[in-house]
């Protein structure tokens, strides 16, 4: 047992008796939020404790025996999980981007906010853990996947999203290195912590030092001890007494992380990089499938090329069409980030710019980051407004115009974020409220206005579930031909999940074939998702032997592993066998590669096959 266990005992044996009482009643009477709150107040009178307790710390505080118990009855944040994945966010070291800096570009190398990532302050919460973490792959994805464990959730399907200037264009053994750091630690987390499936709670308490305090200097220190014995012990036994590896040895590594990560209890099932147009083209791409990537991050900013020349940007409006239809031929998804409010533009345009995103079928994302445009400390775009040749986008203007773009907003395509992760008081000009969602949320209710994009009508956002069935939409995207399939609750609006299959464009195969995988009789699975509460992959496993083949899907069945997944993917490869195609290739999560096998997929270079 460590000192610092040691002291925390010490200090905390006396709220032994409130914290058992309090767990003993939680356990009986299953109470609501508000009971619960009551109930402390009371306990706390009652034992003369004087800070009433988070729900966190009661979950810490429980006997290890009562942990899995009560997790669900006090379980904080369900929206981190609802999507059915843990996010896991990493931050990549400083670096320059390749082309320079656009104008309104924060942060970098010895900028206004010290030296942080590009286009980051240091103030957001994943460059915090970052720079807490020293870039430290493994230590980040360490500390995030012990929050969810306090929090009481499942991280065993983590979505791995490494954030961080333009990553691609970083060192080929940076890349190798970090990539295989995060696998390692979702395996090393697995190994430490979990035995045949279940969570070792004693073991997890003891290692983390809890409960104990965020941000308590001596409990970090002594985190980040253990931390790196783990990853020195991973050093040594990768480089065997050779001062580093070279690149092979290093691809080998990731590899063997990668396979290990296949059937460990943390599985990372997607994993996502930022990049941009210029730095997301089809050699990027195939270096971005070696790495075990599934979603792209595209920053293409603006549709108008007077746009992105007055910001900088180092690209045109086709180089980012050449991007999109070459990442969506290799079975990428695609979230866009756009802003509004640039140089050059205003909200007429703004809200033009938007729409084309859909009514052109050389863009139509998947998913959508809209960033309403904010004029930061050091970057050109302060010193044109000093000198009256920038007018800022105000917040109620951003909320009008997100409003008005919802009314159009496609069923395929998924709202990610409104605004970015950066503290608005940051900022010298632009949007100065951190709740723009609500405040969009409020002027569509005023103007009667309803999204239809996937965040607004996942199941566990849901109030009422019936009949779900599964409806096709067929579209026209990047020259190739798309359909969304998806499982739905078409009374109550409801979507309970989704499959993506693409037919890829011509240009995949001429004038040179983009992938030896990718044949013109293939059919892409680019993405298959189940909406709900994110459940542990061993769960309900007998449950998934029985599947209804009908269309119609009983609505209690419609959440993750009970079948609504092989029924989505079923009628994926239906419509490719209708379209004379005789393969499906699926983009694949290194952690959803066992999914896949078990329906009779087989590994084919980065991607999960099988012929239909």
């Amino acid at each position: 047992m460590s000192l610092g266990t040691q002291d925390k005992i010490n200090k905390e044996d006396h709220l032994k008796p409130f914290f058992q009482e309090l767990v003993d009643i939680i356990k009986l009477e299953k109470p609501s939020k508000e009971k619960l709150a009551n109930l402390k107040i009371k306990l706390c009178a009652k034992h003369k404790v004087k800070k009433i307790p988070t729900d966190i710390e009661i979950l810490l505080n429980a006997p290890n025996s009562d942990f899995s118990k009560i997790k669900k009855l006090i379980q904080t944040k369900p929206t981190r999980t609802i999507s059915g994945v843990a996010i896991v966010a990493v931050m990549t070291k400083p670096h320059k981007c390749p082309h320079g800096k656009c104008t309104i570009c924060p942060g970098g190398i010895k900028s206004t906010f010290g030296t942080v990532p590009q286009s980051y302050t240091g103030h957001e919460p994943a460059t915090m853990r970052g720079i807490r973490n020293k870039f430290e792959p493994y230590t980040q994805v360490f500390n995030r996947l012990e929050q969810y464990i306090v929090l009481g959730h499942v991280p065993d399907k983590v979505e791995l999203i490494i954030m961080g200037g333009t990553f691609i264009s970083t060192n080929q053994n940076y890349k190798l290195n970090y990539v295989t750091g995060c696998f390692q630690a979702m395996n090393d987390f697995s190994k430490l912590f979990f035995s045949k499936g279940k969570l070792n709670i004693k073991k997890f308490k003891e290692f983390f030092e809890l409960p104990g305090r965020v941000g308590d200097e001596k409990r970090t220190k002594l985190i980040h001890a253990k931390i790196n014995k783990l990853i020195e012990k991973t050093k040594q036994k990768k480089t065997k007494n050779k001062k580093q590896l070279n690149k092979t040895e290093l691809k080998k590594e990731l590899i063997h992380a990668q396979k290990n990560n296949e059937k460990t209890k943390i599985r990372c099932v997607g994993l996502t990089i930022e990049t941009r147009p210029d730095q997301g083209r089809a050699s990027h791409g195939n270096e971005m499938l070696d790495l075990g990537t599934t979603r792209v991050e595209l920053g293409i900013q603006s549709v108008f090329d007077h746009v992105l020349q007055k910001i900088n940007r180092g690209h045109d409006v086709n180089e980012s069409i050449k991007s999109i239809q070459e990442l969506k031929d290799l079975g990428f998804k695609l979230n866009f980030h756009y802003m509004l409010g640039l140089p050059g533009s205003n909200p007429k345009k703004d809200l033009e710019g938007l729409n084309e995103l859909f009514k052109n079928q050389n863009f139509r994302p998947d998913m959508l980051k809209i960033y309403p445009c904010m004029v930061m400390p050091g970057t050109k775009l302060e010193k044109e407004l000093e000198n009256n040749e920038y007018k800022p986008i105000s917040t109620k203007t951003a909320a009008e115009i997100i409003a008005k773009f919802k009314k159009f907003i496609p069923t395929y395509c998924r709202i990610m974020r409104v605004q970015r992760d950066i503290p608005p008081q940051l900022a010298v000009a632009g949007v100065d409220r951190s709740n723009l969602r609500q405040i969009v949320d409020q002027v569509c209710k005023k103007q009667n206005i309803r999204c239809r994009c996937i965040r607004c009508r996942e199941i566990g956002r849901a109030k009422k579930v019936e009949k779900i069935e599964l409806i096709d939409q067929k579209y026209k995207a990047s020259n190739g031909t798309e359909f969304f399939i998806s499982a739905e609750d078409k009374k109550n609006d409801v979507i309970a999940g989704f499959c993506r299959l693409r037919f890829p464009s011509k240009q995949a195969f001429h004038p040179k074939q983009i992938r030896s995988e990718i044949t013109k009789d293939s059919a892409l699975i680019r993405e298959l998702h189940v909406y709900g509460e994110a459940e542990s992959i061993k769960q309900n496993k007998e449950k998934n032997k029985k599947i209804n083949k009908s269309t119609q899907i009983n609505a209690k069945t419609a959440t993750q592993h009970k079948g609504l997944g092989k029924k989505l993917l079923n009628h994926a490869e239906q419509i490719a066998k209708q379209n004379k195609k005789n393969k499906i290739i699926v983009i694949s999560g290194i952690g959803a590669r066992e999914y896949y096998r078990k329906l009779g997929y087989k590994k084919q270079g980065p991607y999960m096959v099988k012929n239909i």
